[in-house]
């Protein structure tokens, strides 16, 4: 499959496809949304908001969640805040998410189907990384966007006139739902 895309972009640079999608680095909106990295959101979500090339900040992760104040998301949303003039924040979690649920203790036994052993496990464990916690899922998908909305609100360095705002989206439809 890499080598087909790679392929693909061969000829989309050579046919200078990229020309329609020239755009600054800045916002021209001025928002930026973390979302879910689900599929069915790639181009649902631009369009059923009607976001072209260029206009917003999309910070994708699984369940469009924060797990911890300091991580790339979150270092993610101060950048474009403070290097990029973004002023307001969408938090977009979707019906059907595959983080909902999700259990750490069978990630586990994947990741041990899959060939990493226990002591590659006990190491992460020794090094102070709880597993089950970091990769447990959620329960309620409007709780988890609640919850990363509020620590993007409250966390200490995002600014107070920094507007942020929580919402589901219907993974078929792209209806919107404010929380």
């Amino acid at each position: 499959m890499i080598d087909e895309i790679l392929k693909f972009n061969r000829d989309f640079v050579a046919s200078k496809g990229y020309e329609k999608f020239i755009t600054s680095k800045y916002p021209d909106k001025r928002i930026a949304i973390v979302t879910c990295m689900d599929t069915r959101l790639v181009e649902m979500l631009p369009a059923a908001l009607g976001f072209r090339n260029g206009d917003v900040k999309i910070i994708k992760n699984a369940g469009a969640t924060i797990t911890n104040p300091f991580d790339s998301t979150m270092r993610s949303l101060l950048v474009a805040v403070y290097e990029l003039g973004v002023n307001e924040i969408m938090v977009i979690g979707h019906t059907g998410c595959g983080v909902q649920g999700m259990n750490a203790a069978e990630m586990l036994d994947l990741m041990r189907e899959r060939g990493i052993s226990d002591e590659h496990i006990s190491l992460m464990r020794h090094c102070g990384i709880d597993l089950d916690s970091w990769l447990h899922g959620f329960d309620e998908a409007d709780e988890a966007v609640r919850e990363t909305v509020d620590l993007i609100a409250r966390h200490p360095l995002m600014p107070a006139d920094v507007r942020t705002a929580g919402y589901i989206m219907d993974s078929v439809t792209g209806e919107l739902r404010a929380l």
